[in-house]
């Protein structure tokens, strides 16, 4: 069972699992179709920014209808078994090989079978739609709907599901990533982003469309902004904002200026930071992992390798001799 260190409910009374699940997702209708005595939901749950992460079984076959979800989006991923999912005048068959990702606008009617236990996603509807404005540079003239059923088996999809499994493992933990805001902050993004530029949608034609890049003097302040604010968990749609484009230029802006994109470049910043905090740092005090973790950097093994081919020695090096005359 997953996130178990982060119980919500526990129980068999119908009409209490109802009330304890709509405290998380909505009010919604939740009727017993199959054998009573299956009935024995688990409900675990953690929230990590604008994201919470939700593991949901009820054990017994049951028909769900919270109708017009209004103000979140849900991905869930059935981890055994199979629901039916009508979204709208759509309907599919979830399974662990195709998720749903009901979005807030289309009426949603489920029916999980017994033995179905999900992973569930809970997205708030105005983060999702911000990140869409900020990507596309202006306001959004329709509401944001998702395709319903999202292949599993996709590249895309399979990393995807590997930044969830990374958070689920880290929230056992409260001492683990999930605890460090950039950390957070930096996975929470990336769901978003993944989900907005590959999943099929309303708005995936105009996102991923060629934008005029940005102007140098553009770039430079972003630059400036970047390395004045590295401590903070930024996005590209953060500097953005601040230097008064979209997301998207800022993007081609970038590429077409420095070869790189604008979160490259804060990890190139972020990268400089944990290099000096370790030349400073006191190896009786510090570790490696935990100074690497506060700047995002959360493999441990990619920073490492980063790090060596930046500064021509291991992290650890650094940690216990300080900085090398010149470093």
């Amino acid at each position: 069972m997953l996130l178990s260190s982060r119980p919500v409910f526990a129980g068999t009374d119908l009409d209490e699992i109802r009330d304890q699940v709509a405290k998380v997702f909505c009010p919604h209708r939740l009727d017993l179709v199959g054998e009573p005595g299956l009935l024995s939901a688990r409900f675990n749950s953690v929230q990590l920014g604008s994201v919470r992460v939700n593991y949901l079984d009820y054990g017994a076959d049951v028909r769900i209808e919270p109708g017009d979800l209004d103000t979140f989006f849900l991905m869930m991923i059935p981890l055994a078994g199979r629901s039916l999912i009508r979204g709208g005048n759509t309907e599919i068959v979830s399974t662990p090989s195709l998720a749903a990702l009901p979005s807030p606008t289309r009426h949603l009617d489920m029916r999980w079978a017994a033995g179905c236990p999900q992973l569930i996603v809970k997205f708030e509807r105005n983060a999702i739609e911000n990140a869409v404005q900020q990507l596309l540079g202006e306001r959004l003239d329709r509401p944001v709907v998702f395709d319903l059923g999202v292949d599993m088996t996709e590249g895309w999809a399979r990393a995807w599901r590997g930044m969830l499994d990374l958070i689920v493992r880290e929230a056992e933990h409260e001492d683990g990533l999930t605890a460090q805001p950039l950390a957070v902050a930096h996975l929470e993004n990336a769901l978003i982003a993944s989900l907005l530029t590959s999943q099929p949608s309303n708005y995936l034609e105009r996102l991923t469309s060629p934008r005029p890049p940005a102007l140098p003097k553009t770039v430079r302040r972003a630059v400036e902004f970047i390395e004045g604010h590295a401590h903070l968990p930024l996005t590209t749609d953060d500097v953005a904002r601040a230097v008064a484009v979209s997301g998207r230029s800022l993007q081609e802006g970038f590429r077409a200026h420095l070869g790189l994109t604008p979160m490259a470049h804060l990890r190139q910043v972020r990268l400089e930071r944990v290099h000096q905090e370790l030349a400073a740092g006191d190896p009786a005090r510090e570790t490696v992992t935990t100074v690497a973790a506060r700047w995002g950097f959360l493999h441990q093994g990619r920073f490492a390798a980063q790090y060596r081919e930046k500064y021509g020695r291991s992290p650890s090096e650094t940690l216990r001799r300080g900085a090398a005359p010149g470093g």
